[in-house]
């Protein structure tokens, strides 16, 4: 009995875990979900899949907070604590301007991504193409880090 109950808690701190870490990851906090999931597939006690999909999952979910803040934030921009450098910004906006929707398949980039997905809520991009593509980026990345990680 105790065996199982250390094995669920195990296995509910390490999920449980990695999803917050991922889903802050994707928002404008500097976390390094990446490295954790290198460190726990490394580790080898959880399948592959699992991680990489709630490793995904909670990046997408963190994506989400980043279009719903730019959905509503926009306007406080030019305020000295915006979470967001104006540099980044607008560099977010020149690719998203160029690029439209698709420039959100970059959302897995490190510096550009986060801010791009703020773009799209900030310019009002509808919630399904926004969830459709920058889904694929990030299960892209994350596969791709496992496959390196595991090969």
């Amino acid at each position: 009995m105790r065996a199982r109950y250390n094995r669920a808690m195990s296995e509910l701190l390490t999920y449980g875990g990695l999803f917050a870490v991922s889903m802050v990851a994707a928002t404008l906090f500097p976390l390094q979900s990446e490295a954790v999931l290198a460190g726990l597939l490394l580790a080898g006690r959880e399948p592959v899949w699992a991680l990489v999909l709630v490793a995904s999952i909670g990046n997408v979910a963190g994506s989400v907070i980043n279009w719903a803040l730019g959905r509503g934030i926009e306007h406080f921009r030019e305020r000295r604590w915006f979470p967001v450098k104006p540099a980044a910004l607008a560099r977010a906006e020149r690719w998203y301007a160029r690029y439209g929707r698709w420039s959100l398949l970059l959302s897995w980039a490190p510096v550009i991504g986060d801010p791009l997905t703020m773009i799209a809520g900030v310019l009002r991009e509808p919630l399904p193409s926004f969830l459709a593509i920058v889904t694929v980026a990030k299960v892209a990345r994350y596969l791709a880090i496992a496959w390196l990680v595991t090969h």
